[in-house]
């Protein structure tokens, strides 16, 4: 029969991620899922981090200064946001794929589609430094 007598592979996952709806998509436990800091899930990190508004918790994000505590946070908040039940113990036994620096990466993108610094998808930090804003993603002239 017709295309029985090709090698059979496994599907091609095309990216289900929204990044306008502020979604990326990562490989978790050898899992494509879907992440997104909702409102709730926002919430739930200005909570976890003691902050008094977005603008407090966006500074400390950009900061840069995340302990792997945070990064787990994190990424079980976005996970949640995305529809994963899953709570911050669960993900702190899976793995990233990409391991730490992996993570960091998905952190990363995460909170640049959730506060706005990315145009037409591109992180500040993938753009020419002619194309940066001021204090965007990394050091200023």
């Amino acid at each position: 029969m017709r295309g029985y007598d090709r090698e059979m592979r496994e599907p091609v996952t095309v990216n289900r991620a929204n990044r306008h709806r502020g979604e990326v998509e990562a490989v978790i436990d050898g899992e494509r899922r879907i992440l997104c800091l909702t409102l709730g899930a926002l919430a739930e990190l200005e909570t976890a981090f003691g902050a008094e508004s977005l603008v407090d918790l966006a500074a400390r994000f950009a900061s840069g200064r995340l302990k792997s505590a945070d990064l787990t946070r994190i990424l079980a908040c976005g996970l949640r946001g995305g529809g994963n039940r899953l709570s911050d113990a669960d993900v702190a036994e899976m793995a990233v794929d990409g391991g730490v620096a992996g993570a960091a990466r998905v952190v990363g993108e995460l909170l640049a589609v959730t506060f706005g610094a990315e145009q037409d998808g591109v992180a500040p930090s993938d753009r020419a430094p002619s194309e940066r804003k001021t204090g965007e993603g990394g050091a200023s002239p």
